[in-house]
């Protein structure tokens, strides 16, 4: 209730307030005596203290009327604002974007008295980087250092470092200003140079990132696991997946633990650059260094192989995976049995595809496509018909170009008029974009596994006789 009172008494307040002459006249007695903890007046004014008019700046919502009562309580004889009263205005202007009273308030501190501390020029920094500023943001180092005589520390060095970066056409004004700082006493630290590595990596200057990466050693600057992991993902950008194979030797000797990211950055750089012996013992390797792989680190391998016609390679690393207590996932079996059938090995691939099924996978319709097309291929309708019922059968809908495949490999001539029928059952709802067959194929499922045991009933009669 005291708080809205003073909310709403601090426009009357300003306009009040000019006209006032004493010391001992109503308002100020008022601004005095408000306060729920009955703070204590100013042994040198009478106007109210600092604390007080702190509190009545920073619940104003306009900026303007907030800085108005600043400056009427800097005419006040005696008074001085607290250096909090300074950091809550700059903030309020700043995020109002009046950048131009901002300098005012700075002057006015700085008159009063108060040493300027990092903790004002963290709030300024913080302000340009919010606004998008990034020459004020850079400026506002030379002011530390010219106007007010303060050495920056390196976390304002950071900072404005990452408000430049941040704008491409700065990155150069970054690095001289990098430069620079050395010569004024500022010295960098381990995230000084990781912020610049990374802006040039991403800037595809992979050779100054890495001679930034030079410095840090010749300074006894220590690099961390982040350091590492900006040039390990700038080489293998470019393609250079030895030189990031050296970085991670250089790591691992050095005591770091590479983080997952790193190590699936290289796997995958690896097995682009079909280096698939090294990617593989990398894997291996991983676990006796600290990091257990995990699914998103097979996978790639399985990837890599399946993608170089190594399916039976791939099969090992699932093989792997499950000896580690790591779980195939969709993705897992969905890639194998693509490279299994890529390769003829369509025996293999049923194999996985009943797997996959038993674990509760809903397979793509194009793995079983794959396997009917590649059975019906070789002429081997029983295995055929064995995918179209394991995946109808666990509620799965087919293509219907696995059905039209499949079909007429199981039925009589005669009956063209009947499959016709079925067949124009089975596609009578609109096909959209992942095109599956609709419930009617579950019938025509039915029927092919009744057709089917028909056949298997007349081999064994004929065998008989």
């Amino acid at each position: 209730m005291i708080r809205r009172q003073i909310c709403d008494s601090s426009a009357v307040f300003i306009s009040v307030a000019r006209r006032i002459t004493s010391p001992t006249s109503t308002s100020s007695r008022y601004l005095s005596s408000c306060s729920p903890e009955h703070e204590l007046v100013s042994n040198k004014s009478s106007f109210g203290s600092p604390t007080r008019v702190q509190k009545l700046i920073a619940s104003q919502s306009d900026p303007l009327l907030a800085k108005e009562i600043f400056d009427y309580a800097s005419q006040q004889p005696n008074f001085r604002h607290s250096q909090s009263s300074h950091l809550v205005l700059i903030l309020k202007l700043g995020r109002s974007k009046h950048f131009n009273l901002i300098d005012d308030v700075l002057a006015k501190h700085r008159s009063s008295g108060y040493p300027l501390t990092g903790e004002t020029f963290t709030y300024l920094i913080k302000i340009y980087a919010e606004a998008n500023l990034p020459e004020k943001a850079l400026r506002t180092f030379h002011k530390m250092l010219q106007q007010f005589n303060f050495t920056p520390q390196p976390k304002h060095l950071n900072r404005i470092l990452e408000v430049l970066v941040s704008h491409r056409g700065y990155l150069r004004k970054a690095f001289e200003l990098f430069k620079n700082a050395r010569l004024h006493g500022v010295i960098a630290n381990t995230r000084t140079y990781n912020i610049l590595m990374q802006a040039f990596c991403l800037n595809d200057d992979l050779s100054i990132a890495y001679k930034l990466f030079g410095k840090m050693l010749e300074r006894d600057v220590v690099p961390d696991v982040e350091s590492y992991k900006i040039l390990i993902k700038g080489f293998c950008r470019r393609g250079q997946a030895n030189g990031a194979m050296e970085l991670l030797e250089d790591m691992l000797n050095k005591g770091f633990v590479p983080d997952r990211l790193s190590y699936t950055t290289l796997l995958n750089s690896l097995c682009r650059k079909t280096q698939l012996r090294e990617a593989y013992k990398l894997l291996c390797r991983m676990k006796l260094k600290g990091c257990n792989p995990d699914l998103v680190h097979y996978n790639t391998i399985v990837l890599g192989f399946v993608r170089e016609g190594r399916a039976m390679d791939a099969r090992k690393v699932l093989d792997d995976m499950v000896t580690n207590g790591c779980a195939p996932d969709l993705v897992t079996y969905r890639t194998l049995i693509g490279g299994l059938c890529g390769q003829g090995m369509f025996d293999e691939g049923k194999k996985y595809l009943g797997e996959m099924i038993s674990k509760g996978f809903s397979p793509h319709f194009s793995v079983s496509n794959s396997l009917v097309k590649g059975f019906c291929g070789f002429g081997k309708v029983e295995e055929a018909c064995d995918v179209v019922e394991l995946v109808v059968e666990n509620g799965e809908r087919l293509h219907s170009e696995t059905w039209e495949m499949i079909v007429p490999m199981i039925c009589k001539e005669d009956e063209s008029e009947k499959i016709k029928q079925f067949l124009e059952d089975a596609v009578k709802v609109e096909i959209t974009g992942d095109t599956r067959i609709v419930d009617a194929g579950i019938g025509l499922g039915a029927y092919l596994s009744s057709k089917r045991q028909m056949k298997r009933k007349n081999v064994r009669e004929r065998r008989h006789f």
